[in-house]
């Protein structure tokens, strides 16, 4: 595979490539994202992954030919505005070749410029290649059982 993957925010105009991106993710991908077996993306869906305001919901895309194959994103908690939830999905065929991590560390770049100090997630516990990218990107982290997940807690080092 051509490793020329550009990363950069999403656009209004990336819905459609996410839809695209939909039936290229396995039901395991899907599950291990959305912690349900999704069989569609649905459209609020869609339309709440591309309107962003770029500073208290942020996501960034990864590029290969156009199409969008992957997407890493982070919401901030209404209650406390330093605190946000990431999320991330690569498409199949590029998992482990490296895509995750530049989503991942473009996203904690735009974060922490922006003044969030810490990022959570919740995590499947048998998901060991995003448990892994958290641990290379951000080695910090806590990690706590919280019922059948985990809870990640990452302080984000200061831009």
């Amino acid at each position: 595979m051509d490793l020329a993957i550009a990363t950069r925010p999403v656009q209004p105009d990336d819905d459609e490539r996410l839809r695209r991106l939909w039936p290229r993710l396995s039901r395991d991908t899907v599950y291990r994202r959305f912690h349900a077996p999704l069989r569609r993306l649905p459209v609020e869906a869609v339309r709440r992954l591309v309107r962003v305001d770029h500073d208290l919901r942020e996501a960034v895309v990864g590029v290969v030919g156009g199409e969008v194959i992957g997407v890493a994103r982070y919401d901030r908690s209404p209650s406390d505005p330093s605190t946000a939830e990431l999320a991330i999905v690569v498409e199949d065929d590029w998992q482990g070749l490296g895509v995750g991590r530049q989503l991942l560390a473009e996203l904690t770049r735009l974060a922490a410029e922006r003044g969030v100090a810490v990022l959570t997630a919740t995590v499947q516990p048998d998901n060991e290649p995003v448990l892994g990218l958290i641990r290379r990107l951000l080695p910090d982290s806590t990690v706590t059982p919280d019922g059948d997940v985990l809870a990640v807690r990452s302080a984000l080092p200061r831009p």
